[in-house]
């Protein structure tokens, strides 16, 4: 869950800290107080686009800090920290998000700089969040098969990995087929352009590790003296009369005369022995080395010359002689199949229509995993759309099948193409969602997605945004409990103006604007039982408090501990 949250000259806010709690805080104020200036700016600190505007008026950069705390050890987020080197310890993250003054973005999670994109990726597995305008991606049919897919992650997602394997290979072959089936103008650019490649290559006469090679003969021509100086100063310190070997085989010599005497002296006099050969030994290699060694100016001429053309090659075909030859292979056997097109353009077709016949397979399994999730989904999505009053709404999944098609066309998902199809009125037929829901509908079916999706996300916080705008009565009551049972799984932040919804908090904070200095700004504060109260009888009536209305406030929160008593 967002424990702790630091906002710095970002928008209307000089600087605060606000402390949050497991289950559901709602923040309330007047319009305009800074409510969705905070939810802002934990949408910049999940990766949401951020610009200079929202640096406060003559600050140098807006400041956003956000401490997680991870509940459980199979999180995705631990999955994300790995998958970028990001360490994470003691079951929290940290994630930073700075905007200058200049417009530039500077992204940190746990103190490591990090891009954008990949603040974004932590942000997902941390945060969710749900605004009115969120229901656009729910209108769209083209996100229905994610949501559906959502459902049954288990199932599906491995299902789906399977088939996604076989598709990507299935992709690969077919740019392989399209680019060796290209135009004749453009396969006869290309051969003259890999035909004069090879020749300058098999001219060239490359070897394996021949740079290498030769970077090490270069090495001790250019340093043949100190070579020859160290093979020379080392074989006189052990050769010679009053040198290393002879004291040694004194030393030697000293301990086998004695060795009858001491099992020690027994023991240790082997072992002189044999260190004293090893070094003979060595002293003879050192000596022949010295020996063979001989200074050629010219065969060093020679190796500068040819690394200059093998780093010449290097500039054009790869960055090691060994990277050259393994180029050199690729281009040879494009040749080959570009000379005998036909033969492999008819292989390529062969392999194609073998793995899309597995892919299809695939895609069925598929499909039916998805069907049943679709039955089951539906039966939930009816359950929770009564408790929100629209107990006579029709829902369906459409599966939409293409009868012109003997065989479905795959696409990365698989062949299905889904559509949630809603009727909110006895009699009227199933439509698509933008031509038949309100936007109050909207936010209710939403909403009940949410619900049901809020096991299967793993997210740690959810976050509404006035979802309950246009509401009212029974409706909002409704939706008030069903924002409840959300925080029953994931910590919910709510902004709300609505006091069914208020009712409901664990936490209740107040967002006031203040004016200080001759300047505006957003202060944050957690509410008491009386203050709670208080603000709920000014939401109640919209401007002064009375007596009824607090009598009123103070019912509407029994009513909602005996309802959150009774979960």
């Amino acid at each position: 869950m967002l424990t702790e949250l630091s906002i710095r000259d970002f928008a209307i806010i000089d600087e605060t800290a606000i402390t949050f709690n497991e289950g559901l805080t709602v923040l309330t104020g007047e319009t305009g107080a800074g409510k969705s200036i905070i939810i802002d700016a934990i949408q910049l600190l999940a990766g949401g686009r951020g610009s200079a505007e929202y640096v406060r008026h003559k600050a140098k950069k807006a400041e956003i800090e956000g401490l997680f705390s991870i509940d459980y050890k199979n999180h995705p987020i631990y999955t994300t920290g790995k998958q970028y080197g990001i360490e994470i310890q003691d079951e929290q993250v940290v994630l930073e998000r700075t905007i200058t003054a200049s417009g530039k973005s500077i992204c940190r999670v746990n103190s490591k700089l990090v891009t954008l994109a990949i603040l974004r990726e932590f942000g997902k597995t941390l945060i969710d969040i749900h605004s009115q305008h969120e229901t656009q991606s729910l209108m769209n049919s083209d996100n229905h098969l994610d949501f559906l897919d959502m459902y049954e992650p288990k199932k599906i997602s491995k299902a789906k990995e399977e088939y996604t394997k076989l598709y990507s290979k299935l992709e690969s072959l077919r740019k392989r087929y399209q680019k060796l089936n290209d135009n004749e103008q453009e396969m006869a650019h290309r051969i003259d352009l890999l035909e004069f490649q090879m020749n300058e290559l098999i001219q060239a006469n490359l070897s394996p590790n021949e740079d290498e090679l030769l970077e090490d003969e270069r090495k001790s021509l250019a340093n043949f003296e100190r070579i020859h100086t160290a093979l020379h100063d080392a074989y006189n310190a052990l050769y010679g009369e009053q040198k290393g070997l002879e004291w040694l085989n004194q030393a030697q010599l000293a301990l086998q005369n004695n060795s009858n005497y001491d099992p020690f002296i027994a023991e240790k006099a082997e072992n002189m022995s044999n260190h004293y050969f090893i070094l003979e030994e060595l002293t003879y290699d050192l000596r022949n080395q010295m020996d063979n060694l001989q200074f050629n100016p010219e065969r060093l001429n020679e190796i500068e010359s040819r690394l200059n053309e093998i780093n010449r090659l290097k500039k054009k075909y790869g960055s090691t002689v060994n990277e050259i030859l393994e180029y050199m292979a690729r281009i040879e056997e494009e040749m080959e199949q570009i000379t005998n097109k036909d033969s492999h353009l008819s292989l390529l077709q062969e392999q194609m229509e073998e793995i899309e016949k597995d892919a299809l397979l695939e895609a069925a399994h598929l499909h039916d995993i998805r069907k049943k999730a679709a039955d089951s989904l539906t039966k939930e999505i009816y359950k929770e759309l009564k408790g929100l009053y629209l107990e006579k709404a029709a829902f369906s999944i459409a599966f939409d099948e293409d009868k012109s098609e003997a065989i479905p066309k795959l696409h990365k998902n698989g062949f299905d193409h889904i559509r949630f199809l809603i009727s909110t009125n006895t009699g009227e037929p199933l439509k698509e969602l933008t031509k038949v829901a309100s936007g109050g509908e909207l936010s209710r079916i939403m909403l009940a997605l949410k619900k049901i999706f809020s096991k299967h996300q793993g997210v740690t916080s959810v976050i509404f945004d006035e979802v309950d705008t246009g509401v009212s009565g029974r409706v909002a009551q409704s939706i008030a409990e069903k924002i409840y049972q959300i925080s029953k799984d994931s910590q919910v932040l709510c902004i709300t103006h609505l006091p069914q919804v208020a009712a409901m908090a664990d936490t209740h904070k107040f967002i006031e604007k203040n004016e200080k200095n001759k300047r505006t700004s957003t202060n944050v504060k957690e509410l008491t039982e009386n203050e709670q109260v208080d603000e709920l009888s000014r939401m109640i009536t919209g401007t002064k408090l009375t007596e009824t209305a607090k009598i009123h406030a103070k019912e509407m929160l029994e009513l909602a501990s005996a309802f959150k008593s009774n979960k």
